[in-house]
């Protein structure tokens, strides 16, 4: 067993990885993330990753619905999942005296699960529910369809959701065979934080996660390599104007991934005084929404920006994001400017760590995906290390408009 300043990193004798934080609240969470997620889909498959999510609370060898549901929920805790295109995560949050509850009812959803014929059928239609919604939401849907017009014919481009032929095809048979390849014990990752020891928490993870697939993963995921850019134009019955424009960046891995995260977040960043949000929101007041994201995968990323208009101002905003974009490439930050850029995005990771959940998800992660868990301490050390000559350099590489590609939905004038 590794112990580091705040963390235990360990191994079950099966071969899931533990991350423990030990905290002095009468809070717990802990969560179970699998290395499995839409872009190891094959080709019958789509949205198969993201229906296990929900068809996994369904039924158990030894439990119906109802008392998944209701395990943690009774005891004032609860018990949620999420999809992405490269991790599925099941984690619950509880008083800490639940812990052996929280780990026993995790292990017997994602080890145990049954698939009932009846309840699979009834949790397709929420799903295509939820596809409906979201195709009813110009602003969700078009950051979906942007990604696949980046990520074109690569599985980093398909949808979580999947489609209604897709979803309604899918049997018991197929969501085993999916979970069989991926949900293996090499491809996994346990990560806590609460009042437990290290100790205690791997007897009581040992005992619950004894049955787990011990298989190699049969994993096998493509690069990706960059299309021709397009420019594309749809239609649609809104009284807005939506767009996003970018291009494919960094992967996690990539040593320059820090230098771009900050630029993203001194352009388009959550803060209110990121530039986009100054010079195109408040000075003109074109726009109500408008953000630039970076997402980061394990060996691509996607840059990002996102704006809503009224028809007739798109133009002009797209204008003044393109100018903004030029400064960025030919004007260095000063120092001072530099310093103030860095000192709040480390103060945005000091907030959101202030969230044990969030420690706990991000720890996961970063398990996950580097087999490591870095200090903040480190983090903060990578930002400080960035120099304006190296954002000019990810500028140059990332915020080119001649280099991206453009998707509208275009509203009624």
């Amino acid at each position: 067993m590794k112990e580091s300043e705040e963390f235990s990193v360990f191994q079950l004798k099966n071969g899931l990885r533990v991350v423990h934080k030990q905290v002095d609240r009468p809070i717990a969470h802990c969560g179970l993330m699998i290395n499995a997620g839409t872009r190891d889909e094959l080709e019958d498959e789509h949205g198969i990753a993201h229906f296990i999510e929900h068809a996994i609370f369904k039924g158990t060898s030894k439990r119906r619905s109802y008392h998944i549901l209701n395990r943690l929920d009774s005891v004032g805790g609860e018990i949620d999942a999420y999809t992405t295109k490269e991790t599925t995560c099941f984690y619950g949050t509880f008083l800490t005296e639940y812990y052996d509850r929280a780990i026993e009812l995790i292990s017997d959803i994602s080890l145990n699960s049954i698939f009932p014929e009846a309840e699979l059928e009834k949790e397709k239609e929420v799903v295509l529910d939820e596809i409906n919604a979201y195709l009813d939401s110009p602003s969700d849907q078009i950051y979906d369809d942007f990604e696949s017009q980046v990520f074109n014919k690569h599985t980093l481009g398909k949808g979580i959701l999947g489609t209604g032929k897709s979803v309604k095809s899918f049997n018991k048979g197929m969501l085993s065979t999916y979970m069989n390849r991926l949900y293996t014990a090499e491809n996994m990752v346990f990560s806590s934080v609460g009042n437990i020891s290290a100790k205690r928490l791997s007897q009581k993870l040992e005992k619950h996660f004894e049955s787990i697939n011990t298989s190699k993963s049969q994993q096998n995921r493509s690069s990706f390599i960059a299309n021709p850019r397009e420019i594309i134009q749809h239609s649609k019955d809104t009284y807005q104007t939506h767009c996003m424009l970018g291009k494919s960046a960094y992967g996690a891995n990539h040593p320059k991934r820090i230098g771009l995260i900050l630029l993203n977040n001194i352009l388009g960043g959550p803060a209110m005084n990121s530039i986009l949000n100054l010079r195109i929101r408040e000075k003109y007041g074109y726009t109500y929404n408008i953000e630039s994201n970076y997402a980061i995968y394990s060996d691509s990323g996607l840059f990002s920006i996102y704006l809503a208009s009224d028809p007739k101002y798109m133009d002009r905003c797209v204008n003044a994001v393109e100018k903004e974009l030029k400064t960025l490439r030919n004007k260095k930050f000063s120092p001072h400017k530099l310093s103030l850029a860095k000192q709040q995005l480390k103060g945005q990771m000091a907030i959101s760590r202030e969230s044990n959940n969030n420690i706990m998800l991000s720890n996961a992660k970063s398990l996950l995906l580097h087999n490591k868990i870095s200090s903040i301490e480190n983090i903060h050390s990578k930002i400080e290390a960035i120099t304006a000559e190296e954002l000019i350099e990810a500028a140059n590489e990332h915020l080119n408009p001649t280099l991206f590609d453009y998707l509208y939905f275009k509203g009624r004038n």
